[in-house]
């Protein structure tokens, strides 16, 4: 009887809950405004010869590590960052091999690395889900060969600096460090640039965050022109498809839409913080689009009174280090005006704040 690898039935599963996504989405970190109106007009005027053609990702390449400030041969377009995890480890992990991740976060992490074999070294954030680079110098072996740093890592919101990340690249020289950039265009701060100097330093982005093309799947792995030719043996050529492609150089050039739209996160982000901690419900500082609180015993049925409101946010109690917490995104002022109004609402209906502090 046909039976999967010994690996792959041992691997964890992933399952985001998508189904029945109806009402003002703030559960998966989507932009939540949509994509910018000239992408849209890119997107429709895509013509059936060039559906026809096999997409050549090559010159958009270009275009984007032009936008990055980095030579060409340092880029590599990816099915998102999904697809960028997935080569790493297909190209440098063996099954004797150990990947570090820091926990809570991105759970395709571990899934890519179990699928090779490799040994997932989990390393917890503190009570103050903190980036815990002591610990992580400290877990670093001569079996490391992959360690997966989000920054901002996604539930918490927390960043690694540059100086703690560059640190780890050195004390690991045998391992790739892939510092995972997803919420960048909400935090700023970045390591892009070090991939030219770091032999072992891999950076990845998406465009389903900031620039609303989640739905298009396009990503970018940047690494050092002696490791990407390695990486791009395990790539398919055709991983990203011509209407992304199109839509990309799009997004790019309407540099505005994005930086109104970040402005509106940031300012919102700031604004549902102030409310939280009005009413006493604990929050992490956060550098992404989203906040993470602790709603605590009730957590299930918060989420679920703000369904029946047709606001959708992420219980993520089941995550390492965060019972009792809840994820929620931020979006246009509008959609803050709606949330934070529903929240006052729910908070009373729950006496959630009062159940917090008991």
């Amino acid at each position: 009887m046909l039976s999967a690898r010994k690996t792959v039935r041992a691997m964890h599963e992933y399952h985001p809950p998508l189904a029945a996504r109806q009402g003002l989405r703030l559960d998966f970190n989507e932009n939540t405004d949509g994509c910018s109106p000239r992408v849209l007009e890119r997107v429709r005027g895509i013509t059936a010869e060039e559906l026809a053609r096999y997409p050549e990702r090559e010159p958009v390449e270009a275009v984007v590590a032009a936008h990055l400030g980095l030579p060409a041969e340092h880029v590599l377009l990816t099915n998102g960052v999904d697809e960028a995890i997935h080569l790493l480890c297909e190209a440098y992990l063996e099954p004797s091999d150990e990947v570090m991740v820091v926990t809570p976060t991105f759970g395709m992490y571990e899934i890519f690395a179990e699928a090779t074999g490799a040994t997932v070294v989990r390393v917890q954030c503190g009570e103050e889900l903190r980036f815990p680079f002591e610990r992580v110098l400290a877990k670093l072996s001569e079996d490391t060969k992959l360690v997966a740093i989000a920054s901002p890592n996604n539930p918490t919101g927390g960043v690694a600096s540059r100086e703690q990340l560059l640190a780890i690249t050195s004390a690991a020289p045998q391992a790739a460090i892939l510092v995972d950039e997803a919420y960048y265009e909400f935090h700023g701060q970045t390591v892009m640039s070090d991939v030219v100097r770091q032999e072992n330093l891999f950076v990845a982005r998406t465009f389903s965050k900031a620039y609303g093309l989640a739905g298009l799947r396009i990503g970018i792995l940047a690494g050092p022109p002696g490791q990407m030719p390695m990486v791009r043996r395990v790539s398919s050529p055709y991983s990203v498809n011509a209407v992304a492609l199109a839509a990309l150089q799009v997004a790019l050039e309407d540099r505005d839409y994005v930086l109104d739209y970040v402005a509106d996160v940031t300012a919102g982000r700031e604004r549902l913080e102030q409310e939280l901690t009005r009413t006493g419900i604990p929050w992490w500082p956060s550098k992404a689009n989203f906040v993470l609180m602790k709603i605590g015993m009730l957590h299930r049925e918060f989420v679920a009174a703000m369904r029946q409101r047709e606001i959708l946010v992420r219980d993520r109690s089941a995550d390492p280090g965060c019972d009792g917490c809840v994820r929620i995104t931020l979006g246009t002022p509008t959609q803050t005006d709606k949330l934070l109004a529903t929240l006052r609402e729910v908070f009373a209906e729950l006496k959630v704040g009062a159940e917090v502090k008991a």
